[in-house]
Order: structure tokens, then sequence, then C-alpha cells
């Protein structure tokens, strides 16, 4: 009898961690975007110049180790929110470059928000609906993201459409596919800490937003 109890025990509690888990994420992860979009509109206000490649490159990297090294603590959800506010600072004058150099500009910026919110919506809903075990992914996410990151370096250098569009093409992809990887990763009990599920999901739809905001300029800054 107690056999069977611990056996009967084990699986709820499981299911109850992994609810608490996946509970966690998607409350710290509404609360970061909405920091992030707190500073973002901070920074367009006040008409903040870009931060250049080397100050976001290392302030990203920065932060995001130090939200790595302190995910265990509370003090890792500090780090979130300074990682989160500090890409939102990065956004704001890219929306406003949209917004004054582009006469449909704010269009623009609306359409690629709410592709963002629908893709990422309708991802989550699948996994959470489905149940999958998308794991198998982690391998090539991880190659893709390292082959789009060093791509997206070339066009600082090659500042090419072409090759803009195939690497935000590219971006939407491998996010896309980071969204449903991680969410399987939380329902499955592969990622127990929800500190580094809402960086992963918070970098995903992120980069999301950028590339769709690329995309849309590139084909409907002209009107």
């Amino acid at each position: 009898m107690a056999r069977f109890e611990a056996a009967v025990t084990r699986p709820v509690s499981r299911g109850i961690e992994l609810n608490r888990v996946l509970r966690n994420t998607y409350l710290l992860l509404s609360l970061t975007l909405l920091f992030s979009a707190v500073t973002a509109g901070v920074s367009m206000a006040m008409n903040f110049p870009p931060m250049g490649m080397i100050i976001t490159i290392a302030g990203y990297f920065g932060l995001l180790f130090l939200t790595s090294k302190f995910r265990n603590s509370t003090l890792g959800i500090l780090f979130v929110f300074a990682l989160t506010g500090f890409m939102g600072l990065t956004l704001g004058p890219i929306l406003n470059f949209y917004i004054n150099t582009l006469s449909n500009g704010g269009q623009i910026v609306m359409t690629a928000l709410g592709g963002t919110g629908a893709i990422f919506a309708s991802l989550s809903v699948y996994v959470l609906v489905t149940r999958k075990d998308f794991s198998f992914m982690g391998g090539m996410l991880m190659a893709g993201i390292l082959v789009a990151f060093l791509a997206g370096l070339a066009t600082l250098f090659f500042p090419m459409p072409a090759l803009s569009l195939a690497v935000s093409a590219m971006f939407i992809l491998l996010m896309s596919g980071l969204i449903l990887f991680q969410t399987s990763q939380i329902l499955h009990g592969g990622e127990t800490n929800y500190i580094s599920a809402t960086v992963t999901l918070y970098v995903a739809i992120y980069n999301l937003f950028l590339s769709l905001l690329s995309i849309f300029g590139l084909f409907g800054g002209d009107d």
C-alpha cells in the first residue's frame, strides 16, 4: 500500500512542480516584457542615440552571464529585470528610427508587435495543448542561432537588403523553434528554473520582433 501511494504521489508532485515553473515563467515574462516596454518608451521619449554594437553586445552578454550565475537566487530576478530593461533601452532608438524616418513607420511597428504576439501565443498554445516534446531541436537551434548571429554581424559590414532579409527570415524561424523548444522543456521537466526559462523566451520574443520589424520595413517602408 505504501509503495502504491508513493508511486501515485511522485507523478502528482512532479505535475505540481511543472505547473509552478510554467506559471512563474509566464508571470515573470509578462512583467519583464512590460518593464522592457517602459524602458523602451523612456528611451524614445528622451531620444537616446543608438548605443553602438560594442556597448550593446557587452551589456547583453554581461547581464546574461550575471542572470545565469545567480539564477538560483533572488539576485537572479534583479538581473533579469536589468537585462530586459537594458534591451528595452536599446530598442528605443530603433523604434524612433522607423517612426521618424518612414511615413508609415508607426503602422510597421504595430504590425510587427502584433505579429510577434500572435506567433508567440500560437506556438505556446500548440505545445501546451498537444504536449509534444521538441527537445530534439536543441542541437539544431544552437547551431542555427550561431550561424544567424554571425550572418547578422556580416550585415553590419555588408548592408545588402537581400542579406538582411535572409538573416531576418532565418531568425524568425529559429526564434519560433526556440519558443517551441523552451515551452516543451518546461512542460516535460527539461527546464526547472523559471528565471532561465524567462530569459530564453524573452530573447526569442525580442529577436522575433526585431526580425519582423526589419522585414516589414524592407517591404513596406516606401508607402
